[in-house]
């Protein structure tokens, strides 16, 4: 057991797993490594406490460039970075890779479940809860299998190499048909996510992967984009929302609203009744909470968020916190947007928060997300910005988008490296990532085929 699992899980009797205090200072505990997790605890940096950041997986990613590793423009390690990385730039903090499987607000307890070592009791003076959305299949979960949704580094690398081993299969068959079908890319759900996948997606076969093929024109592909909503980006201004239809059909993606998918199989998609041949499926549609929310006991929405009070708390629980997208929180008549700055604000107000409780302060503002505006990127050198009564769209909004991007990447050598990989494919249009993973070899099998 390393140093900082065996610092956090020093509450744990020696067989019997009960919370054994032998704490001296506070401690804070703060579930989920993403944008609201991370800023919780830099808030908390300079805290007589000592924080413990518990993750299942040892990374952050900036999620807003997810897409961009799903069509070859980055790599993986481009968009993320070690969340163990915060141990040595903050002394009170340690970070353990574990999955929460239980919390016990009565004892201030949750239960981590550590590889290799097992199942752990922490205690906790104040918890953060930011862990943050996983898809939604809405009822559909047989979808998963034949649809895969964009939510973690590993989504992204199945999605990359569905779309180049689906070209690569459409360039071997001698069936017309076949080829057809591997040729269609299919995403259901229009929002910023299905949006900029579907002109990332677009750009690469018309001009990236162009004169690479011998047997077929990759231009030729077909792309849809699905969505049951009335209009693309519905969470736009519908003058925006109109500009960017106009913009991806001039990409030659077919854009179909207002139909609903009945069925994901093998074959492709039923969708209005409709079927649609296709060989790759990408989900861009619905999100739902992560199961700890409800394990808390407190009211969630529809999509499992918790319902939380104007101080992001839990009713009856003051010293436990929910906050990015992990909670449902209303401001005024509308409900604070499920994006990274409301992330990033919430989890700092929660780690601030926490900080002027421990030194005695009692001043308690309520959160407010202070709006910076929505973008949303539809292929190269176009951009939408909403913010209040602002709308813009094109080149120079496409560069505001880069700039702030570049800016908000976790590390200086994320940014160097996604600027210098921007600035490559904007002059030569050419992706630096299109590998296709071998799949794993058992040790000792012998090689069935040469190359």
């Amino acid at each position: 057991m390393n140093a900082s699992i065996a610092q956090a899980s020093e509450d744990t009797g020696p067989q019997s797993g009960v919370a054994v205090s032998h704490r001296t200072r506070p401690r804070v505990v703060i579930v989920g490594g993403g944008f609201a997790g991370i800023a919780a605890a830099r808030a908390l940096r300079r805290t007589d406490a000592d924080v413990v950041v518990i993750d299942r997986r040892n990374h952050h990613i900036f999620q807003p460039l997810l897409y961009q590793v799903a069509t070859a423009v980055l790599s993986p390690a481009d968009i993320a970075a070690p969340i163990r990385q915060l141990e040595a730039s903050q002394r009170n903090l340690s970070v353990v890779l574990a999955e929460v499987a239980g919390v016990n607000l009565g004892d201030r307890t949750i239960e981590a479940s550590v590889p290799g070592v097992g199942v752990r009791t922490l205690g906790f003076d104040f918890l953060i809860v930011a862990t943050g959305m996983r898809p939604s299949y809405f009822g559909s979960d047989q979808f998963a299998r034949h649809a895969p949704a964009l939510k973690t580094l590993g989504d992204a690398e199945t999605i990359c190499a569905r779309i180049l081993g689906a070209l690569e299969c459409a360039a071997t068959t001698d069936d017309e048909i076949e080829r057809s079908r591997q040729m269609t890319f299919v995403l259901v759900g229009a929002g910023p996510s299905g949006v900029e996948l579907a002109a990332s997606l677009a750009h690469m076969v018309k001009e990236t992967l162009r004169g690479n093929f011998r047997r077929i024109n990759p231009s030729e592909c077909s792309i849809v984009l699905l969505d049951a909503s009335s209009r693309v980006l519905p969470t736009f201004d519908e003058a925006l929302s109109e500009k960017v239809t106009r913009r991806l059909t001039s990409l030659g993606i077919k854009v179909m609203t207002g139909v609903k998918v009945e069925n994901i199989d093998e074959k492709g998609v039923i969708a209005g009744g409709t079927p649609i041949p296709s060989a790759t499926v990408l989900w861009t549609a619905g999100v739902a909470a992560s199961p700890l929310p409800k394990m808390l006991g407190g009211k969630t929405d529809r999509a499992g968020r918790a319902l939380v009070d104007p101080f992001l708390n839990i009713v009856g629980a003051p010293d436990v916190f929910v906050v990015g997208d992990a909670a449902s929180i209303m401001q005024g008549d509308r409900p604070v947007p499920g994006v990274a700055q409301a992330a990033i604000q919430q989890g700092r107000y929660a780690g601030q928060l926490i900080a002027d409780q421990l030194k005695g302060r009692q001043v308690r503002r309520p959160f407010h997300y202070f709006d910076k505006g929505n973008m949303a990127v539809v292929g190269k050198n176009y951009a939408i910005l909403e913010r209040g009564s602002l709308r813009t769209s094109g080149f120079l909004t496409w560069l505001a988008w880069a700039f702030v991007h570049i800016l908000a990447l976790p590390q200086l050598q994320n940014r160097l490296r996604v600027w210098g990989q921007w600035l490559w494919s904007y002059v030569t249009d050419q992706r630096s990532s299109r590998l296709i993973p071998e799949p794993p070899r058992l040790p000792g099998a012998e090689a069935k085929g040469a190359s």
